[in-house]
Order: structure tokens, then sequence, then C-alpha cells
């Protein structure tokens, strides 16, 4: 076999090498993870996210089809190894990937080239100026809210927040299950800039009681094919989502929503729902045959169906008209009144960053090695990460880098390693202000399990919301 040279490898290949090799060497140097509050500024790594390509997602992986002609045919732009050099490509039409190295964890801000992309669709062209919001239900006023209203008449606030795809981990369950096959890389932590849901609800007389729900519907789904909707209790609508249309300083990029999407701090991606195109008031979710048709879950898909903890010996998931427990972990383990707990708040996870997977490390002149990683919790805070070299035999309590910056954000931690020299298995294990921690392993479908039992996260259909430790280590090698 021929070896090829390296000027023959796609240029998405070369770009993502080049922008691994400089992160790791910031990684090694100390200028990630101890420089961090350099990238609290909004920065986006000077990624240009006004560029343009035609591209997009879907929940499954499709094959790509290509054809040979002599035609010229105008250039297409580049591609999305190259817009995006941080992440490792699972799809790249329609697009789904996540970031391709652990150093990504040891900054504050995630960069938009690092930060994971996931959609359902093919991301649709749009102009911002054609772009509105229809708001309907039980409002005084149902009325469409174009992008210029929305940013020039109601009040603009900017958050931090850590968005991490339900499916993230996925790969590590065994037997596999079906859907793309995430590994650690589909987190990451941005800055959020928009308005705020509620001033827009209140605006226009919508009935904000507690136990209503506002339904939030993306307009990516082409003719023919269910629209990706989500139900969002309206005490956490009125609490803290937003419209975004911002990211890290600039208009959302294409593939992350724009010109906007929901922003529903501390819960699983899924329920940022992207190019917001209509917000629905009611009493309870999408649920039912007002919202499905006789051949096509066509509202009801995504709310009722999907996103669940199903076990193996459920056919589908049970549905519900309401629920009032929206915390992801009081409803797994609430079974007698979730059956299948629906994915909103992020469980308690963590991530080591540096030193990376697989990698050979030199301990500094002190015989220390310093161990980097992020961790989060979803709608609370991070009290501890402990960080184990032994595989989860031994711990110790690591320090945070720096005070919370924000309620729904990770926090960076640090470990200061004397280790001889040999082969480690690096974990770490983070606990909520709840004292929630993260669970050792992810149980065998045969368990049957649906909620966190006997330190083990419970195997499902769809492979969601894993947060066990083990699945997550690091091997490293200390010279």
């Amino acid at each position: 076999m021929t070896e090829r040279d390296a000027s023959d490898r796609p240029t998405g290949d070369r770009a993502r090498d080049r922008y691994l090799k400089r992160r790791r060497f910031l990684a090694a140097t100390g200028a990630t993870g101890v420089a961090l509050l350099a990238g609290c500024q909004g920065g986006d790594g000077g990624q240009d996210t006004t560029t343009t390509e035609t591209t997009g997602t879907t929940e499954a992986t499709t094959t790509e089809t290509t054809e040979t002609t002599e035609t010229t045919t105008e250039p297409e732009g580049p591609s999305l190894a190259e817009k995006y050099p941080g992440l490792r490509i699972l799809s790249p039409e329609p697009e789904n990937a996540e970031a391709a190295a652990r150093e990504t964890y040891t900054d504050f801000v995630t960069p938009v080239e690092e930060f994971y992309i996931r959609n359902h669709y093919v991301s649709p062209e749009i102009e911002e100026s054609e772009w509105s919001i229809s708001l309907t239900g039980m409002v005084d006023e149902e009325v469409d809210v174009s992008m210029q209203e929305l940013k020039e008449e109601f009040p603009t606030e900017t958050v931090f927040h850590t968005m991490q795809c339900s499916g993230n981990g996925r790969s590590y369950f065994e037997p596999q299950v079906g859907g793309n096959q995430w590994t650690f890389g589909a987190v990451g932590n941005a800055e959020w800039t928009g308005t705020p849901l509620s001033a827009v609800l209140e605006a226009y007389g919508a009935d904000t009681a507690d136990d209503m729900w506002v339904s939030v519907m993306g307009g990516d789904a082409p003719d023919g094919e269910d629209i990706f909707t989500r139900s969002i209790p309206m005490s956490k609508v009125m609490d803290d989502c937003m419209l975004a249309y911002e990211m890290n300083g600039r208009p959302l990029p294409k593939e992350h929503g724009f010109p906007v999407r929901i922003l529903v701090p501390g819960w699983f991606g899924n329920n940022n729902v992207k190019w917001v195109n209509r917000l629905h008031v009611m009493d309870m979710m999408v649920y039912g045959d007002e919202w499905e048709t006789d051949e096509q879950r066509l509202y009801t898909h995504w709310q009722q169906y999907s996103y669940r903890i199903i076990p193996e010996e459920d056919d589908e998931a049970e549905q519900y008209q309401s629920i009032d427990i929206y915390d992801t972990y009081d409803q797994m383990q609430a079974t007698d009144q979730i059956r299948n707990a629906y994915l909103y708040d992020q469980l308690v996870k963590s991530l080591i960053g540096f030193p990376g997977e697989d990698s050979t490390v030199s301990p500094r002149r002190d015989g220390t090695i310093e161990v980097v990683g992020a961790a989060w919790a979803g709608d609370e805070t991070v009290e501890t990460v402990e960080v184990s070299a032994d595989g989860g035999e031994t711990w110790n309590e690591a320090e945070f880098l720096q005070p919370a910056l924000g309620e729904y954000t990770w926090r960076l931690f640090r470990y200061v390693w004397e280790p001889e020299p040999g082969d480690y298995t690096l974990v770490s294990r983070a606990t909520d202000a709840r004292g929630r921690s993260q669970p050792a392993t992810v149980s065998a479908p045969e368990d049957q399990l649906r909620g966190i039992q006997n330190d083990q996260f419970p195997w499902n259909q769809d492979g969601y919301a894993n947060n066990a430790y083990m699945p997550h280590a690091v091997n490293v090698t200390v010279e």
C-alpha cells in the first residue's frame, strides 16, 4: 500500500491536525487551564461565525453520495471540518460533530469551533429580516414577533450556560444502542445573549401560571417530517429561559440555530430548540390526537416518544399530559409517578481535560502533573470533585480553579498529582449541592433499571444521559 503524502489528505483533516496540535501544546504548557478567565469576555477563539455553508443535520446518520461530472461547478465553500477544526465529525451532512480532544475541557469558555453540533434536519438557509416567531395559544394577543422587534423592543441579557447533548456518552453503552455514537465531546460552555422569554410572554398577556407550559417549535423540519417540538414548564420559562441570538459575542452560527433558538439554562440540549418559529402557551405538554395525525407524530415525537429513559422491557415510553417533577434525577427515582423520565435538567457530571486519552506525560520539575477538567450539574451547583488515579479505588479531592461564575456553568477543577512512572487510569467524580454523585458504571440491560441504583446508571434503549464516571476514564502513561 502506498502511503499518502500529508498534502494529499483532505484539507479538513489537515486543519484539524494543526488546530489540535496547538491545543495540546497549550494544555501541556499550562496555557489553557491556568489562564482560564481570558475567555470570559465572550471570545470565540477567532471563529468567524458569519461564514455561510449549505449543510445540515438529522437524528440519524445518512449516507453521502457523490457524482463524477466534467462540468464546472461553483465552489461550495469550506467543509464542516474546515469551519470547525476542533470537532470530530460524526456526519458531515447532515451535521453531527463533537469536540475532538479532551483539551476542550480545560477552558471556561468553549470556542465555537470546538462546540458540539447536534441537529435533526438540514440546517435551513434563513434571512433574519424575513424571520419571525408566532406566539399562539393561551395569550391575550396572538402575534408574530420579528427579529428586529425581539432585539429592539425587549430587554437583552447575557448568561453563561453549559449545554450538553442528551446522547453524550452513548458510545459507552454495552450492548451498543442506535444513533450517533457520541463519546465525551457533546458538551460545551458558551456565553449566550438574547431576550428573556418571560418579557415576551408578559408583553402579550400569556397565562404564566406555574402549571402552564410553553411548547417551543423549530422551523427546520422539511415538509412531511415531524416538527421538532419541546414542551417547557412555565415555571422554568419565567425563571430564566431566553430567546438567544448571539453565541460568544457573535450572531448564532447557522449550525447552532441562526437567527434564534431558545436557551433553557441547565437543561439538556434537546430542550434548547433551534430556529424557533412558534411559541404555543398551553395547560399541558403536547399530547394526544390534537398534536398528531393518523399517520404521524407531528408535534409529539420529540416530546413524548423520544428523549425518554426507556429500559429494555418497555416497547415505548408511557405518555403523560403533564408532570410536576422536572429534575431528571428525581424523575428517574420516582418511577411510581413517571415510568419513563423526560430528559430535562442535566445530571451531575465531570470530564478530565488534561492529560488526554492514551497520552504519555512527564512530571514537572517538582515531580507533579496537574490534572485539569470541568464539572457541571444542570440546575444545581457542583459542590466537590474528586480524582482517582487507580480507576476509582481511592479518591483525592480536587480544587476549583475559580469561583462559580454562573448558576448554570461548569466549574474547572485541578488536582496536583505526584505519580511514579507507570500506567494509570484517571477518573473524576463530581457531587452536586444535593449530595448526588456520579455513579461508577452503566448497568446491563437485563437489570431493567429506570433510575440510578447501586452505583449504576441505567442502560436505556436510546443511550441517553450517561453520567457514569468509569466509561469516561482516561488511560495515561507517566514517564
